[in-house]
């Protein structure tokens, strides 16, 4: 049946073209034709279009960058022959920020039907639809139906904001909806700002555009050229009345939108989520009264971007971005990092924008005029970083030998772990995962548990990000330094290789003995006061330190005087040295020289001898080997007198 009756429009036309002379009546009628099918194939075949009162544009195409800035308004509740009536027809809109478009078309000129709401493109010439601005939903096309001069004036338009918001300067737009060619003209006047040429879409082919005069002021005018040409978009700032003037010699169609500003809020994840079921809703909300504008939910796997569908305002909506987890996620929105950032990308970004902030909600005001902001949650895991404890060839030098490694933020340990087990099993000895804070720098390192040393290992260290493409520097040694970045996951394992040397470690102490006020009883090291020096040698490594190679050289204090009266003692420890029988005479040279070295050929002279800088201390023999838990030892003592 509706080919019938598409058949019967066809004929019926195309008949009347037979009677037509001259290459302008036959165009005329062409595109009618043309309207007429679009018009009768979307009542006959298309589904019902979704209701909304202004939509944006789903493809730029060849559109300016501007493109997703404009609600274009849907007609498709224009009635003509109530917009010819002496009352006109009163229209409303409600708009995608809350607020409510209204104002009264009335329409003059001609005796018959002068205006039908049609889809975009309103025919196949024109730049708006075809070229670019495509997808525009609904029916914003007024397009005429028949050649002549017909006037569409629009009065009392009115933008009533939403609860919270106040009234601002909006843009009402009038665009070029079909072409403007020989013998055709527009003419668009406002009681508004003067009008801006917001955007020229350039025509499907080549580069002609109608001549426009009157830009600037409240009446533009665009008379026709022939061929192909491109489209005028204008914005009036806030009018009461607009007047639309078509004057066609074949057709001619004119849109409506309205423009504020433009917002779209997207989120982007780095890195794997730390449960697979984590999902997360971002949301654009009325500040004032909480309820939500627009969302979205990220869903699957991937790292996104995921965005709203970009908000037009027109009205000082003040609203507020925020984030939050779905409902069925695992981890807290605490678990992870996130920041916020928006660019106006139709302009210069305001300094009062958000630039890399750490937050989850923030009210960012009203938006400015013009403006088109494109902002960011970019979200991570929380960094994370493990530290573990591998053993190379021939596992540990002692049995017994066990180690600590440790996540530092500075003197402060955060994660540390312990290894148990012998040989070359590595029992515990991993950190984990360790949610770690974003941007501060950690020291991985570690350190030797009970009687262990590490100068027994050659220690290497490896570390790897989980997170691919991730910018993070990876520290190379024990010891390194290491600043993670949302979403990182990394693993450092320090490996220890046993070696094979004698290795000694030296400890000095001090104890006071007595002063002059005091005696012997609590004792402070004030001036007068006898002080006992004890330097203790272990030798923990696997091998004997070669013979009569030991010897200690130690520094006077300037204030202190030898006792010389009190003589330089030996004492072995719990696990003998097997040095030779210590003998001071022999052992134990003095130097007088500044700095407390060579030459040591200095002799003390009374009691307490201030001349005396340093002291040389050379037991002869071989001192014995470890044997991890029997580590030889021996002490030497002296005292002085603080001055």
């Amino acid at each position: 049946m509706a080919d019938a009756l598409l058949r019967r429009v066809a004929n019926a036309l195309f008949t009347m073209i037979e009677y037509r002379i001259g290459m302008i009546a036959q165009r005329i009628l062409l595109r009618r034709l043309f309207a007429l099918m679009v018009l009768l194939c979307g009542l006959l075949w298309s589904p019902a279009a979704q209701a909304q009162d202004c939509g944006e544009a789903t493809t730029q195409g060849s559109a300016p960058a501007s493109w997703q800035t404009y609600c274009w308004l849907n007609l498709a509740n224009y009635n003509d022959a109530a917009a010819r009536s002496a009352s006109g027809q009163n229209l409303s809109f409600t708009l995608p920020d809350g607020s409510r478009l209204t104002f009264n078309a009335r329409v003059t000129g001609g005796t018959g039907t002068a205006y039908n709401a049609v889809t975009s493109p309103s025919w196949t010439g024109s730049a708006i639809g075809n070229a670019a601005f495509i997808g525009i939903p609904g029916r914003p096309v007024l397009y005429t139906a028949a050649a002549g001069t017909r006037t569409i004036a629009l009065s009392n338009i009115t933008v009533t904001p939403p609860a919270g918001a106040s009234a601002t300067i909006y843009a009402f737009v009038v665009a070029d909806a079909e072409s403007s060619n020989n013998g055709e003209a527009l003419r668009i006047a406002t009681n508004g700002g003067g009008w801006q040429l917001l955007d020229a879409v350039s025509p499907l082919r080549g580069s002609t555009f109608p001549p426009i005069t009157g830009i600037g002021t409240g009446d533009v005018n665009i008379t026709g050229a022939s061929g192909t040409v491109g489209a005028y978009i204008l914005g009036s700032n806030s009018p009461t009345s607009v007047t639309v003037e078509t004057r066609a010699g074949g057709l001619q169609g004119v849109m409506l939108a309205i423009r504020f500003a433009t917002i779209r809020l997207q989120t982007t994840i780095a890195g794997a989520r730390l449960n697979a079921a984590d999902q997360f809703a971002y949301q654009i909300v009325n500040a004032t009264t909480g309820a939500t504008v627009t969302s979205g939910t990220t869903t699957g796997s991937g790292g996104g971007p995921f965005s709203t569908e970009p908000l037009s305002l027109s009205a000082g909506v003040p609203i507020t971005l925020r984030e939050a987890m779905t409902s069925g996620s695992v981890s807290a929105l605490t678990q992870y990092a996130t920041t916020l950032t928006c660019v106006n990308t139709a302009g210069t970004t305001r300094a009062s924008l958000p630039n890399n902030l750490a937050t989850t909600t923030l009210n960012i005001g009203q938006l400015e005029f013009g403006e088109y902001l494109v902002c960011t949650f970019a979200n991570g895991a929380q960094p994370r970083l493990r530290v573990r404890k591998l053993l190379g060839s021939g596992g540990r030098r002692f049995n017994s030998d066990q180690f600590t490694v440790r996540i530092r933020d500075g003197d402060i340990v955060t994660a540390s772990a312990t290894t148990s087990g012998s040989s070359g099993t590595v029992n515990q000895g991993d950190t984990g995962l360790v949610q770690v804070t974003s941007s501060q720098a950690y020291i991985v390192d570690e350190i030797a548990a009970g009687l262990a040393s590490l100068g027994n290992y050659t220690a290497t260290m490896t570390c790897s990000n989980a997170t691919s493409g991730s910018a993070t520097a990876l520290p190379s040694s024990v010891g390194g330094t290491i600043t993670l970045q949302p979403g990182d996951a990394v693993t450092c394992a320090i490996t220890n290789t046993r070696r094979s040397t004698a290795l000694l470690v030296i400890d000095k102490t001090s104890r006071v003995i007595s002063d002059p006020v005091n005696g012997s009883v609590n004792p402070k090291a004030i001036p007068g006061a006898i002080v006992e020096y004890a330097i203790t040698v272990r030798n923990v490594g696997s091998r004997r330190v070669d013979s009569s190679s030991i010897i200690i050289a130690d520094i006077m204090p300037t204030d202190i005087a030898f006792a010389t009266d009190t003589p330089v003692t030996f004492t072995n420890g719990e696990t003998t040295s097997g040095l030779n029988t210590f003998n001071p005479a022999t052992m134990v040279r003095f130097s007088s020289a500044a700095g407390g070295l060579a030459p040591y050929n200095y002799t003390p002279t009374g009691s307490f001898d201030g001349s005396v800088r340093g002291i040389r201390i050379a037991p002869t023999g071989t001192m014995r080997a470890s044997t991890g838990t029997a580590q030889p030892s021996f002490t030497i003592r002296f005292r002085a007198k603080v001055q």
